[in-house]
Parts: C-alpha cells; structure tokens; sequence
C-alpha cells in the first residue's frame, strides 16, 4: 500500500490539490488511478530502451511514470496547457522525457518523430483517450501513414467492441472494418470506472492495434472501398443494393448496380453487417472496373 501511495497514480487527488486545478468535463479528463492497469497497458508491448513512444493524454503522469522507466525516449502530448508546469516538475529528472503542448489530431506526427524520436528502433503510441475524439483519432493515427509499430488506447468499452467486432453482430460497423484494415486488434483488459479521478459514466477497455505492413486484401481503390462500406452501414437496415444506390444514384442506374453485385457474386439482398472485409474488397473491384467504363 506505501508503494502504491508514492506513485503518481496513488497520490493523483493530492497532486491536483496542490496544483489547484480543476479537471476539464470539455476534454474528458479521467485520470486512471490503478497501477495494475497502468502495468497492463505498459507490459502489452515490448519496449525496450530503443524504443521511442508517443503518449497522448499523458494528464499528471500516472502512466508517463511507467513509461519512462521502460522506453528509451517518451514524448506527451498534452492539449491542457494548465498540466504541462506539473508534468515538467514531477518529471525533472529524467531525461528521456519531453512535453509538448497541442491537439492530438493536429500534430504532425511525422516531424514529432523526426524532431524526438529520430534515433528509435520503434515507434509506439500509448494513450487514454476522451470519447468524444476516440473515432476521430483512431482513424487519423491508421490512415496517416506513420511508422508506428503498435497503438495501445484505453477507449470508452462500447467502442472497443466496435473495434473487435465480428460480422453478423450489432457492434460490426464502418469502424469495425476500417480498423481491421489496417490493423489487427486485440483485447488487452477490462478497467472499471471506479478506478478512474473523477468516476466516468462508462466502462473502458485497453485495445492493442497492431499495424500491419500489407493490408489483409488488395484494392486499386481504397477510397472507393471504404466509400462503400461507409454507404452499407450509413443505414444498417437496407439491403446492400438500396445502401449503395443511395451512393451512386448519380454515377449508375439501379439496374446497373444489381448487375455489377451479380458480377462480384454478392447478393444484393443481404445486410453490410453479413459481409466481410475481402466481400467488400471484392465489390470495390467489380465497381472500380464498371465506373471506369462508364
């Protein structure tokens, strides 16, 4: 219990005390306070000292705490300039440490890298994340093209289950797919809201995504692959064949479009939520070539 009072995750009440800081409900400020889920969420990767890692969110440092005694350079990102005197006082001795004020989903992650993470055999990004930005970022972190080898976020559950789900269930969406894309995802624990300062609403959920070197399927268009799937599940009670006549009404008829699914040997009757991602990268393959000739 002593151990647990010294870390910043058991002190966090006093820290903000002393601070005089009062938390934000504009950006979700929860801040965890169970080190056993901060070591679950450090030990999901294998970091070494020549790895580098990006930590969103790092709010006083409870999970920064950890990291800096496994990583070989950490960089926070933190979008509440009030916190960044208290990070840079309770971190003032270590070296591999540094702070940067702004906006996650604005940061050019590319010349972050460059700039802190430049001599790093790997890359990973750490971060509890708002719900209200959760979609948003998780999105902007795959389809940016940075070199990150693993993304580890402690999410909103509901939204972890999206990113998890299996075709033919409730949770299966645009989101489902679009993760899997690019990424495998894993379950790494379950967090209660009780161990959180102030108590959320919701449980969360830590997911581990790791990026994939090749997509799992093969398309000539990837814009047109995740147009479709955006349009199957846009209003998930449709058939497929009324969800993507919705969409391109206006580049082909509805007869044209029963055709071209005939052509890629799906049934226009069934649901997005039925079809799999190697479904839909063949639909966009059959329709890539139609509009092309069109």
């Amino acid at each position: 219990m002593k151990d647990e009072q010294r870390t910043i995750s058991g002190q966090t009440k006093a820290i903000l005390a002393e601070a005089k800081l009062g938390l934000k409900k504009s950006l979700g400020q929860n801040f965890l306070t169970d080190r056993h889920i901060i070591e679950r969420i450090v030990s999901a990767i294998p970091l070494t000292e020549q790895s580098g890692v990006i930590e969103i969110g790092p709010g006083i440092g409870a999970l920064t705490e950890r990291l800096v005694k496994q990583a070989g350079s950490v960089v926070g990102i933190e979008l509440d300039r009030r916190l960044l005197p208290v990070l840079h006082q309770l971190f003032a001795t270590n070296e591999n440490i540094s702070f940067i004020h702004g906006d996650a989903l604005k940061v050019d992650y590319h010349q972050l890298i460059h700039d802190y993470l430049s001599e790093c055999k790997d890359v990973h990004v750490i971060a509890n994340l708002p719900y209200y930005i959760t979609s948003p970022l998780i999105i902007h972190l795959l389809e940016g093209g940075y070199p990150f080898q693993n993304i580890v976020i402690m999410i909103q559950k509901e939204v972890a289950e999206r990113l998890m789900a299996q075709p033919h269930t409730k949770a299966y969406g645009s989101l489902t797919l679009f993760a899997q894309y690019y990424a495998t995802v894993e379950r790494v624990t379950h967090v209660s809201r009780n161990v959180f300062v102030p108590r959320p609403q919701v449980d969360s959920m830590v997911v581990k995504l790791t990026l994939r070197n090749v997509p799992p399927v093969q398309t000539s268009d990837q814009t047109l692959l995740f147009q479709i799937i955006r349009a199957a599940f846009q209003q998930r009670r449709k058939t497929l064949q009324n969800a993507l006549h919705a969409q391109f009404q206006s580049q082909a008829t509805k007869d044209q479009l029963h055709s071209w699914l005939q052509t890629s040997g799906i049934d226009g009757k069934r649901r997005g939520e039925t079809l799999t991602l190697a479904e839909f990268a063949h639909i966009a393959k059959v329709f890539a070539e139609e509009l092309r000739e069109n």
